[in-house]
């Protein structure tokens, strides 16, 4: 066995350790903790005991889950954002995918609040529609990274707007919206894993399989094509995937960014930029960074709870920052 190979290994099981704790941090700690054993009894023979066992089982266990497939689906489209477009600056929230899921579900949500079950499939029309925009308003003889991020801010600017023009005039039912834009893990049920898991199984089976096709996208488009890749439809396929995976988390837990900026780009520093090890551990190390980051949120200033995307936020924007000036 190599020692590439090795090291690949030893940091996917340093991935999966994290998340492994960040879950069992997040189920433990909070107003009240509870213990680990008590945790592994609760998993393993549920049964409606004492104030801890409902506190995990009916809130902090589908809280982790929903948190944990949020950071693999956010880390997942990020990281195959960043080839698709040839822009190491690309994630969902950024580049203004999120905005284009995030318009949909205000749209739901303030608008037609009783079609709920809508969001997801809603969010993913509108992800994709802002992908398909952005992609069109940067080409020009190929793509250029900073023409897409240029074209990404110009678009999130222009779905912010009408985010911010739908809150004017309908400023009586905004208290949700306004959560839900923080992006934030509170209150969030077994529905919510149930609406998210299958999302996350799709998605992820889908990247892992196009992981071949985003090395060679990584090359050139040239190099691509001569390598034989129909370099268009395998650029549409990816992002289509991206916007699937970004828009089912914004629709159960809101815009939360900068998850696939910060992930993909630490798991690329590791692991290398092979997208057949980059995208199961930027899926581990997102599940560990975004329920450790829920915890956070929910210690910091206890006993008041600040959502989990002001976290991101902090620690995102510093890091977008080193990037841009690094790039």
């Amino acid at each position: 066995m190599s020692n590439r190979l090795i090291r690949r290994v030893a940091v996917l099981v340093f991935f999966a350790l994290l998340a492994v704790g960040g879950l069992c941090t997040s189920m433990a700690k909070g107003s009240i903790d509870i213990p680990m054993y008590q945790i592994a009894q609760v998993i393993v023979n549920h049964s409606a005991g004492d104030v801890n066992t409902q506190v995990l089982w009916n809130i902090r266990l589908p809280r982790t889950l929903v948190g944990a497939l949020v950071g693999i689906n956010l880390s997942l489209a990020g990281a195959i954002l960043q080839s698709v477009m040839k822009n190491p600056l690309a994630d969902p929230h950024i580049i203004g995918i999120s905005s284009g899921a995030g318009l949909a579900g205000v749209v739901i949500l303030i608008l037609f609040p009783h079609m709920e079950y809508l969001m997801t499939p809603v969010a993913f029309l509108g992800a994709m529609g802002a992908a398909v925009l952005i992609y069109l308003l940067a080409w020009k003889e190929g793509i250029r990274p900073v023409r897409m991020i240029l074209a990404g801010v110009a678009v999130s600017a222009f779905l912010g707007a009408g985010i911010s023009a739908l809150m004017v005039f309908y400023s009586d039912r905004v208290h949700g919206a306004l959560m839900w834009m923080v992006g934030g893990l509170s209150a969030r049920s077994w529905l919510h894993l149930f609406i998210i898991f299958p999302y996350t199984v799709f998605g992820g089976f889908i990247a892992l399989l196009g992981a071949r096709r985003l090395n060679i996208l990584s090359l050139g488009d040239e190099v691509a094509r001569g390598l034989g890749l129909k370099v268009e439809i395998t650029r549409f396929l990816m992002t289509a995937v991206a916007a699937l995976l970004a828009a089912s988390a914004v629709s159960v837990v809101g815009l939360l960014g900068f998850v696939g900026l910060i992930v993909p780009h630490t798991a690329r520093l590791l692991i290398g930029s092979d997208y057949r090890w980059l995208l199961p551990a930027s899926a581990l190390l997102g599940a560990g960074v975004v329920t450790m980051s829920d915890t956070l949120a929910r210690l910091v200033f206890s006993p008041v709870e600040i959502p989990v995307g002001i976290v991101m936020a902090f620690l995102g924007a510093p890091f977008f920052l080193y990037l841009l000036r690094r790039e």
